[in-house]
C-alpha cells in the first residue's frame, strides 16, 4: 500500500509526524480523523479547548480542535467540516486523505482554556461542538453543574449526537429547521455569580451570545471564533521595521503585506494556518516595540502586555518591532 507523506514543515517549527489511523463520517459534511504516532508512542498531553495544526501532504496547514478522549495518550481525534468555500484544506481531507497517510502535527496549543467554575453553560453551533465536547466531558468528570445548547442547520448535519445522548436532558439539541434560532436568553437565564459561559460556532451566533452576556460580570464569557471580526483601520499606515533577534536580520513591512508575508519573502517561514488571526498558530514573542493587535484571540489584558503577537494579521504601532525569531 502506498502512503502519502506530509509536506515539509517550516524551518524551526515543532511538528511531529503522525499517521491517520481512521477516517469516519460523523454527520453530513463532517468526518473525524484519528491520528497516532507511527511508532505507537505516547502523544503530547492536551486540555479541553486545545487544537492541533495539521500539516497536510498538499502543503496546506489547517487548525482543528481536538475532540477525542484527552486521557487516551496514544490517539488524537479531530472533526473536519467540509467547508462550502474551502481554501483547499477541508476538501483535501474529505476527498484525498486516507488511513495510512502521514501528516505533520503542530501543537497541541490552547487559546480556549476551560477554567475552574461552579457552573458552566456551553453553547455550540455546527462544527463549534468540537472544542466544546471535551469540555463537557471534563465538567462531568469534575462533578460541576453544566448544560449544553447545541444548534445546527438540521439534525443530520450535527455531529456527535450519539455521544451526547449519555448526558440526557442536560444537552439541548436544537436544529434550526425544527426549532428556529437558538433561544439564548432562555438558556443563559439571568446573570448570576459562579457561572462561566463558553461558546463556539459561526460569527452571528457568537455575536448574539456576546449581546446576551453583555450585562454579566467581566470574563464570564469565553468564545472561540472561526473568522475574525473586522479590526478596522491599522494604527500605522507607514512601513515599519521588524528585527529578528536570533539572527539579527531586519525586514521592512510595507502597508500592502503582513509581517508573516514579509518574513516569508526573505526565506523565514513561520508555521501558520488560518492567516486570519483566529487559530493562534503563528504566535510570536515580542521583545521590543508595541504590536497593533488585530487578532480575535487576545483579551484586553493580554494585549496590554505587548509580549506576543499573531503575525498573520497584527502589525506595529511603532517604527520598529523586535521579534524572538
Amino acid at each position: 500500500m502506498t502512503t502519502t507523506s506530509p509536506a515539509p514543515a517550516p524551518v524551526g517549527a515543532d511538528v511531529a509526524t503522525l499517521r491517520v489511523t481512521s477516517k469516519d463520517v460523523q454527520a453530513e459534511g463532517v468526518l473525524t480523523l484519528e491520528l497516532a504516532a507511527p511508532s505507537g508512542g505516547r502523544l503530547r498531553d492536551w486540555t479541553p479547548g486545545s487544537h492541533i495544526d495539521l500539516v497536510l501532504p498538499n502543503g496546506l496547514t489547517r487548525q482543528y480542535s481536538l475532540c477525542g478522549d484527552r486521557w487516551d495518550p496514544f490517539t488524537y481525534r479531530v472533526g473536519v467540516l467540509l467547508e462550502l468555500e474551502s481554501r483547499g484544506g477541508s476538501t483535501y481531507v474529505h476527498d484525498h486523505l486516507q488511513p495510512g497517510d502521514l501528516v505533520g502535527v503542530g501543537g497541541p496549543r490552547n487559546n480556549f482554556p476551560l477554567v475552574p467554575s461552579e457552573q458552566y453553560l456551553f453553547v455550540a453551533g455546527g462544527i463549534g461542538i468540537t472544542p466544546i465536547l471535551p469540555m463537557v466531558h471534563q465538567a462531568e468528570m469534575l462533578g460541576a453543574h453544566w448544560r449544553l445548547l447545541y444548534g445546527g442547520r438540521r439534525r443530520a448535519s450535527m455531529a456527535f449526537l450519539t455521544e451526547l445522548e449519555r448526558y440526557g436532558d442536560r444537552v439541548l439539541v436544537r436544529p434550526q429547521d425544527e426549532y428556529g434560532l437558538l433561544d439564548l436568553p432562555g438558556f443563559l437565564g439571568e446573570p448570576r455569580d459562579g457561572v462561566r459561559v463558553y461558546a463556539c460556532g459561526p460569527g452571528p451566533l457568537l455575536s448574539a451570545v456576546e449581546r446576551t452576556c453583555a450585562p454579566r460580570p467581566p470574563h464570564t464569557l469565553r468564545t472561540e471564533r472561526f473568522v475574525a471580526e473586522e479590526a478596522g483601520a491599522p494604527a500605522r499606515t507607514a512601513p515599519f521595521e521588524v528585527e529578528l533577534a536570533r539572527s539579527g536580520r531586519t525586514v521592512t513591512v510595507t502597508p500592502d503585506v503582513t509581517v508573516l508575508e514579509a518574513l516569508n519573502e526573505i526565506g523565514v517561514e513561520v508555521l501558520s494556518s488560518c492567516r486570519r488571526g483566529v487559530c493562534g498558530t503563528c504566535e510570536t514573542t515580542v521583545l521590543a516595540g508595541r504590536p497593533d493587535h488585530r487578532d480575535a484571540l487576545l483579551d484586553d489584558d493580554e494585549r496590554e502586555k505587548n509580549d506576543c503577537m499573531y503575525i498573520c494579521v497584527s502589525r506595529s504601532r511603532d517604527e520598529r518591532l523586535v521579534l524572538d525569531l
